[in-house]
């Protein structure tokens, strides 16, 4: 069945997002997500959303749970965004209201993101005879229960396209019996360092890519100024970790590495950006290993930006991975990196061209492979170099952006089925 373009004509069919001929109105696309909490997907919505060229497309978002700090950026942005409320895992009221903004809204495409945005949205979608169906899965979500998955599958019978952010969730996803050819792999796109920062805090970030000649530099902190707020003394070397403290991130085992690690480096001390439910546990292994002097956990930080210059590296042991924004924006600030061996890091680093990768629950690796970093300073250098390159090039906001805004092209400018 054909649907009209909501009261606006369709556009001619484009794939560059800088230009675009339309007759009438922009297409209005609803973005739908649980909520805009500071994380990886929320981050990545209001990237693309405060992106998209406004002559192209009428963005709109709408949180199903709650707001959060990405509201701000979106806002300011000239974007509008509605909360609906959602309270309960089944709420049929909540589900009321969001088909009741849809229909108000009347969106030529929604595109959902995460598992409860996906089922809500999509369901609520197709109700309401949205033409246009863009779901998006983030991670290997290996909770997901069979039902779940039974969800997943049905609803992707409504859907135009699956976005995948790495290889690595399509895979999973097509190995669990969704449909491999609506996928489509978009991988997340890296902002500046500051301007990573000045969204978690809620302003509206300036976009403007570096380039490999122009290197990041130190923050405003010199390292004097900036150890001394930590309360460190001036010959440490520093190992940064960015992660919620949940099982998925395995945290246990960089307590493990650092303790190991600093009894062939003193000077190396651990800090840990971040918060979740085993930070307290966490916090008793560390009093378990007496390392409580070189692990250090500073809950959530709005500020990652000034830490990143003054890793000499940085660590993720995640059991997996959709596409670790906190290892990217290291690799993009600079930073060598020591990561798990999965297959969405191997996405991302090329064990000893541009990071080290190491074999998943093989912890001492982390201390090994990290004390040879710390020795060899040029090896150092040169993955950093590597990392910081690879992500300028390939991984820009602004190659993210016009990826999506192909995608939408391509949905838009034929007919509705």
């Amino acid at each position: 069945m054909q649907f009209e373009l909501s009261h606006r004509k369709r556009r001619s069919k484009t794939t560059d997002n800088r230009q675009l001929t339309t007759d009438n109105l922009p297409p209005r696309i609803l973005h739908i997500i649980p909520t805009l909490d500071p994380h990886g997907a929320e981050k990545q919505l209001t990237l693309l959303a405060t992106g998209l060229a406004r002559e192209r497309f009428d963005v709109h978002v709408c949180a199903l749970t709650r707001g959060g700090p990405f509201a701000e950026p979106l806002q300011q942005a000239g974007i509008p965004v509605e909360v609906i409320g959602k309270r309960w895992k089944v709420d049929p009221l909540a589900y009321w209201r969001l088909k009741r903004h849809i229909r108000r809204l009347k969106p030529d495409l929604v595109h959902t993101w995460l598992f409860a945005a996906n089922s809500y949205g999509r369901a609520a979608a197709r109700a309401c005879g949205v033409r246009r169906i863009v779901a998006a899965e983030r991670c290997v979500d290996q909770w997901k229960l069979w039902h779940e998955l039974a969800i997943d599958r049905r609803l992707a019978r409504a859907t135009d396209r699956i976005v995948a952010n790495s290889r690595a969730v399509r895979d999973f996803y097509v190995a669990r019996g969704l449909p491999a050819e609506k996928f489509v792999v978009i991988p997340n796109g890296v902002p500046p360092a500051e301007a990573s920062d000045l969204l978690q805090r809620g302003g509206q970030a300036p976009f403007a890519p570096r380039t490999p000649q122009n290197p990041p530099r130190r923050t405003a902190d010199s390292r004097a100024e900036f150890l001394q707020e930590l309360g460190l003394p001036p010959d440490v070397r520093l190992i940064g970790a960015v992660g919620r403290l949940w099982p998925q991130k395995r945290v246990k085992d960089l307590v493990w590495a650092i303790d190991q690690l600093r009894t062939m480096c003193p000077q190396a001390h651990l800090l840990v950006i971040g918060d979740g439910p085993q930070r307290a546990a966490l916090e008793r292994l560390r009093r378990l290993y007496e390392v409580e002097a070189g692990a250090h956990f500073l809950g959530n930080r709005t500020d990652v930006a000034r830490f990143l210059p003054h890793f000499d590296a940085f660590w993720l042991a995640s059991a997996y991975e959709g596409q670790s924004n906190a290892l990217m924006e290291a690799m993009a600030a600079g930073v060598a990196v020591v990561a798990s061996d999965i297959p969405a890091n191997r996405e991302l680093v090329t064990s000893g061209e541009n990071g080290v990768l190491v074999p998943l629950n093989v912890r001492s690796e982390f201390a090994r492979r990290t004390l040879m970093l710390l020795e060899d300073l040029a090896l150092a250098t040169k993955l950093a170099a590597a990392g910081r390159q690879r992500m300028l090039a390939e991984f820009s906001v602004e190659r993210m952006v016009d990826r999506y805004a192909a995608l939408y092209g391509e949905l838009l400018g034929g007919s509705g089925t």
